[in-house]
């Protein structure tokens, strides 16, 4: 019986999060030296996306609970919930988080926080209310998944370079005839050239940071799949889970489901409603099938492992 082994190790996670977060940073710089090039002051719109940032990054866990209508809960008040999230949180050897509860029908799970200390890991009544024990244990093993891994504050960075830097390329627009975009009679020709230049830049900008950013997420998704299975030794109970969890959504108003879809990146899954939406083509998760393929092959490698001991 092993106790205290930790959540694995994921050199591909790293280096994954390590290459998007140079691409975007890349991104960045580019756009930054673009706008220092054209004589453009940027220090006002740098200072208040800096100032979202650190709003963003040091209130996430209480804006998120807030959203969710979430309130943490006691062990007297969940002793179930809080003794699955001790246990593995002892498994895990990390430092034990708040535990919420969202008063939400929708069955899901999320954790936020910028740190392993500040985290936050919260469940839906909607998902405690239908998963057996063990089936919510690895749903919650996801969760402290992203928390060991930081995966929040490595998001909320990534997804800051990005908005960031489209930003300050739409400020260029915004306050152009105060930033030194030209301001002449005589300049109309060059101002609406600059003015398509902007609005295409722009484009690109948001294009490229939103395709890493998502590619990032759902490779976070797999991998905190991966440490649940792997922390918990059973990949066929989170397996279980996926499937009960996205079969129950079908039962959710469509209208609970679009309440719920802005909150979709940090969900254990996504809260999809059904037709056509943008998340349907650009996903904050992987698809249940590929979710379900990693976690058959998990079953089947630690099948061998443990038949071979």
């Amino acid at each position: 019986m092993s106790t205290g082994r930790g959540y694995p190790r994921d050199p591909g996670l790293a280096a994954r999060m390590t290459f998007v977060l140079f691409l975007l940073g890349l991104l960045y710089v580019a756009v930054m030296a673009g706008l220092i090039a054209a004589g453009v002051n940027f220090a006002f719109v740098f200072v208040l996306a800096g100032g979202l940032l650190f709003a963003q990054y040091y209130f996430s866990s209480k804006i998120a609970l807030f959203s969710m209508n979430a309130h943490e809960v006691t062990p007297a008040e969940a002793p179930q919930l809080h003794g699955i999230v001790d246990r593995l949180c002892a498994l895990a050897d990390m430092p034990k988080p708040r535990v919420a509860i969202a008063e939400s029908d929708v069955p899901n799970a999320f954790a936020t926080g910028r740190s392993p200390s500040d985290a936050v890991v919260c469940a839906t009544t909607g998902i405690l209310r239908r998963l057996e024990p063990a089936e919510l244990e690895a749903v919650l093993a996801h969760e402290l998944s992203h928390v060991a891994h930081r995966d929040v504050a490595v998001m909320t960075i990534a997804g800051f370079l990005g908005v960031a830097a489209g930003f300050i390329t739409r400020s260029m627009f915004w306050f152009g005839g105060g930033i030194g975009m030209g301001g002449g009679r005589d300049d109309d020709d060059d101002g609406t050239a600059q003015w398509l230049v902007i609005m295409l830049v722009s484009i690109l900008v948001y294009a490229i940071s939103f395709l890493l950013t998502r590619a990032l997420s759902r490779y976070r998704e797999l991998s905190a799949d991966r440490g649940a299975a792997i922390i918990t030794g059973a990949p066929a109970t989170l397996a279980s889970a996926l499937v009960k969890v996205t079969g129950a959504m079908g039962q959710i108003p469509t209208r609970d489901l679009r309440a719920a879809e802005p909150f979709n990146a940090f969900f254990f899954t996504p809260a999809a409603a059904p037709g056509f939406s943008i998340s349907s083509l650009f996903s904050t998760h992987p698809t249940l099938e590929q979710r379900l393929a990693q976690l058959a092959e998990l079953e089947r490698t630690m099948g061998h492992q443990g038949g071979a001991v």
